[in-house]
């Protein structure tokens, strides 16, 4: 068996690890019960999809062209018309705006058919660009083919399509994520309140979320973003893989499968690849696309007069301290009020609870989580000139301790 599948036989067996470490007694049976007709099975995913993508890295080779990076262009062009499209179907539907609903929906059938048509050349573009990328910044290193990789590499392999929703669970007591089950692409927003309140009804807070990737293998990422969010996400979903093979990534392997929970490990994990996926995929855009500008799918809401972040951090403080003294129905309402406030604000929050933070907590560079975890991993950054110098220090990490020792060494220095 050749080198280049060891990594990929490694991570489809963490993946149906993770998948197939559910319980089915008590609380669990009775959630798996709720969400069974929803279920999204990634383990089904990952097989159906394999074999078609060892396939394309065994026979497919490219070389980079000025005409696929207008080819990339062309097909994120077409994903800002859909994104123009929704909404105005969307203003129709709701009578906020005239429009000719058959003429709109024909269309933007016409304009997704185009952008599917085009969607394996531009996964492949992305996947070349981001894997030599990776070898000029010293992350791994190649052969004289870029695709030939070390076992612990694994290959940049990714998938554009619709991804699946996610469903958070969490104590209502507290915020820590106790649950995580993915959910079928097109389940409507109806459907996704019914699934949350019968989950709330088993006396947890629930949130049901829209992902923007996975980290499966190959990586699940949407084909409705910007091309800057794909880029970014893309390189994300394949630094959970290649830290999978470390410490820090296998101790969150053992973490998401309920082996050996740690939710500091899962703070560290996610905020070390979202810190690195920046900047790799800042460094793609600067060779590749440094001209590009986004459309509507890039931009997002900016509301005059209010801190979105310093908003969510002051709310989290607030939820933190109402629950450590027990006011759980004050901490909900204190979150609901807070809500509705950004909502008139011009913010298009849907529901922010326990498990609201419980998921974006992870992300220590994010505004919704308050721990020091992402303050000390950017400060850790500042010390190394190289980011793949930085990347094997955090990599080799498998505790909140080892971070906290090593900015101690740092600073002694």
């Amino acid at each position: 068996m050749h080198k280049r599948f060891v990594s990929v036989i490694y991570l489809l067996l963490v993946f149906l690890l993770i998948t197939g470490c559910t319980s089915t007694m008590g609380f669990d049976a009775s959630l798996d019960a709720i969400v069974e007709p929803y279920h999204f099975s990634i383990a089904r995913w990952e097989l159906k999809n394999l074999p078609r993508e060892l396939g394309e890295w065994l026979f497919h080779h490219d070389e980079e062209t000025g005409s696929e990076i207008e080819l990339v262009r062309g097909y994120f062009s077409l994903v800002d018309e859909l994104s123009r499209l929704e909404k105005e179907i969307a203003a129709a539907k709701a009578g906020v705006t005239p429009g000719d609903l058959p003429l709109l929906e024909s269309e933007m059938g016409e304009v997704e058919e185009e952008r599917d048509s085009l969607e394996g050349e531009v996964e492949r573009i992305i996947e070349r660009q981001i894997t030599e990328t990776l070898i000029e910044m010293g992350i791994f290193r190649a052969g004289g083919d870029a695709r030939w990789y070390k076992p612990n590499s694994p290959p940049v392999n990714i998938e554009l399509a619709a991804t699946p929703y996610l469903l958070v669970v969490s104590p209502r007591d507290r915020i820590e994520s106790i649950r995580e089950i993915t959910l079928k692409q097109d389940i409507s927003l109806t459907e996704v309140q019914g699934i949350e309140s019968n989950v709330d009804g088993l006396g947890v807070s629930s949130l049901v979320i829209a992902l923007g990737g996975i980290g499966t293998y190959p990586g699940f990422v949407t084909n409705k973003a910007s091309l800057e969010f794909t880029v970014d996400t893309a390189v994300e979903e394949w630094l959970h893989q290649y830290l999978s093979f470390r410490p820090l990534g296998f101790s969150y392997v053992l973490h998401i499968a309920g082996v050996s929970p740690d939710y500091e490990i899962a703070t560290m994990n996610e905020t070390v690849a979202s810190i690195v996926s920046k900047e790799i995929g800042a460094k793609l855009r600067e060779k590749y696309y440094p001209h590009y500008r986004a459309g509507e799918a890039e931009n997002e809401e900016e509301v005059a007069g209010i801190d979105f972040d310093q908003e969510m951090r002051d709310i989290r403080r607030a939820v933190d301290t109402y629950l450590a003294e027990g006011d759980i129905e004050q901490a909900e309402e204190f979150m609901e009020k807070r809500r509705i406030y950004l909502v008139e604000a011009g913010y298009n929050v849907r529901k922010i609870n326990q498990a609201y933070f419980a998921f974006h907590g992870k992300y220590a560079d994010r505004p919704a989580s308050i721990s020091p975890i992402g303050v000390e991993l950017r400060e850790m950054r500042k010390r190394y000139a190289a980011l793949k110098d930085f990347l094997s220090e955090v990599a080799a990490m498998n505790s909140r301790e080892d971070l906290t020792l090593a900015l101690e060494k740092i600073q002694a220095e």
